[in-house]
């Protein structure tokens, strides 16, 4: 496995904070964080830089409130100079675990999404059951409390497996402690969308390379596995439910984890597939 050190001054430069800042305000310059930051932006950038190299940075108090859409979920914001030294860290950092995402791990990689979920969803459906002549079964599958369950050792053993360099380790560790202390990642961080399909690629790749499931597709914690056997579903959903308990400290949420008949349909990725 291909490791990676010397890449904090990356991070820092100012040529990074600034692709980071301008990812950041995106769909964003109204916001009054947003313009505040830039009333004095070289300065803030230069503030952002000198505090990352000598490592006095300290991200700011979260701000939280509760969204239903339609469902109630409590969502947190960074600051916007939190949110820039976010996109600094992914922009050196992703694409070095990137890579290694399995082609149908759909949430937050470029060109993919809900709808490339559905449609690979289709596509599967089709080749299990011949073209909807013959049965099939879907294991539809949900983590249970994803985000707020992430272990920060474990994730932080998973991330340390290819990043050596401890400065980045370091800003990955001020970033996860400004949330919770042992476990958890807030909602509305773009970082807890990067590192939630991080920690969930150990899960992707147990299930293709160990499990040897053919047809899988995940989307954040939301999965599928189709197969024209409901023996061997059930099979791959114990040993699925032992290898996130034992190895990533999380479980399969009991009552939205079914296997059903292809004909059917079930919901995914936000959309009804019968």
């Amino acid at each position: 496995m291909k490791t990676y050190n010397n890449l904090y001054q990356q991070i820092y430069s100012m040529g990074n904070l600034t692709i980071a800042w301008r990812k950041a305000r995106k769909d964003k310059t109204g916001r009054e964080d947003v313009v505040e930051f830039e009333e004095d932006l070289i300065r803030n950038l230069l503030n952002l830089h000198y505090e990352l190299k000598n490592q006095t940075y300290k991200p700011r108090e979260l701000r939280t409130f509760i969204l239903q859409d339609p469902k109630t979920r409590v969502i947190s914001i960074s600051d916007f100079r939190d949110r820039v030294v976010h996109h600094a860290l992914i922009n050196v950092a992703g694409g070095i675990f990137e890579r290694q995402f399995i082609f149908d791990s759909c949430a937050g990689q470029k060109g993919k999404g809900a709808l490339f979920a559905v449609e690979r969803f289709d596509k599967f459906s089709r080749k299990v059951t011949n073209n909807f002549t013959t049965c099939g079964f879907c294991l539809k599958a949900d983590v249970k409390h994803y985000f707020q369950n992430i272990n920060h050792e474990k994730l932080m053993g998973i991330i340390g497996r290819r990043i050596k360099d401890e400065k980045v380790i370091w800003l990955f560790w001020q970033i996860l402690k400004n949330c919770f202390d042992e476990k958890g990642m807030p909602l509305g961080n773009y970082t807890s969308q990067f590192l939630a399909n991080v920690y969930l690629n150990e899960l992707d790749y147990f299930v293709k390379h160990e499990l040897g499931v053919k047809f899988y597709i995940r989307y954040v914690d939301d999965f599928v596995l189709l197969h024209s056997s409901r023996k061997n579903i059930f099979e791959w959903m114990e040993a699925i439910e032992v290898f996130l308990i034992d190895n990533l400290r999380i479980e399969l949420h009991k009552d939205k984890t079914h296997i059903v008949p292809l004909t059917r349909g079930t919901d995914f990725a936000g959309f009804s597939t019968c």
